[in-house]
């Protein structure tokens, strides 16, 4: 299986298949191509939300506002995944997130032989996902493109501040539903009814549909995160919140 993430949009996801195709018979199952326009931060959250559900698979992923500059390309040997896409750190949490305890294994890509400086998803990620899944895994280091990674890029989300009756964060994504999503732990929210959130007093629920349609309520989402939402509208325009705003909670 060849997993392919990206923040294209459509159609140049298909020309990535197409060369994908025409080099190994992989199964290619498509994660998402519509994350947020060069957004590596959220590109990244997600991908560790959502790979470790997968069975070991090649995880293609172009999220590269540098294309064309001097970055590298990487692969990344992760417990029984490999990871392919740009050395900017979107691989950095989902890699660490599937290798366990265990060492992440990262590869430069030698791409001097791409046809485009503007489309390295089908010239330089799209043959290097055929020919690592094609590879034997623990052979990778063998292989004629790929020379050890020094020093790759290393991005890891931050961290909230919490105390017993405060918490400190930051918004991290807004999904498609318009929930808004933080870095605060959902435990922060355990045995309370309402916290304050930016001083301004919220109901907690163990679901959306915990408080009237249009209302706003703190839950805690599936990725174990506090979450920001309004029962059938949107938490971002409920909350003014945006991904990278600041965000307080109060207990008391």
């Amino acid at each position: 299986m060849i997993t392919l993430t990206s923040d294209f949009g459509s159609p140049y996801p298909a020309a990535m298949k197409g060369v994908i195709l025409q080099r190994t018979d992989a199964r290619l199952v498509d994660v998402a191509h519509d994350l947020p326009r060069q957004d590596v931060r959220a590109a990244a959250f997600w991908l560790r939300e959502v790979l470790p559900h997968f069975p070991p698979a090649v995880h293609l992923v172009v999220v590269d506002p540098g294309v064309g500059t001097d970055r590298d390309a990487l692969v990344g040997r992760s417990g029984e995944h490999v990871l392919v896409g740009p050395d900017n750190g979107v691989l950095g949490p989902v890699g660490r997130s599937l290798s366990g305890d265990g060492p992440v294994e990262w590869f430069v890509v030698d791409d001097a032989d791409a046809e485009s400086a503007t489309f390295h998803g089908r010239d330089v990620f799209a043959p290097t996902a055929a020919l690592v899944h094609d590879a034997d895994r623990d052979e990778l280091g063998n292989l004629d493109r790929l020379t050890p990674a020094e020093e790759p890029v290393e991005l890891r989300l931050p961290k909230a501040d919490v105390s017993e009756d405060r918490a400190r964060g930051e918004v991290l994504v807004v999904d498609a539903f318009g929930n808004v999503i933080t870095n605060v732990p959902g435990s922060f929210l355990a045995d309370r009814e309402r916290v304050r959130v930016d001083g301004a007093r919220v109901p907690v629920g163990e679901t959306f549909a915990a408080v009237e349609p249009g209302e706003r309520v703190v839950v805690v989402g599936s990725h174990g995160n506090v979450e920001l939402a309004a029962n059938r509208g949107r938490g971002d325009d409920a909350f003014g919140l945006v991904a990278g705003d600041p965000v307080v909670f109060e207990g008391r």
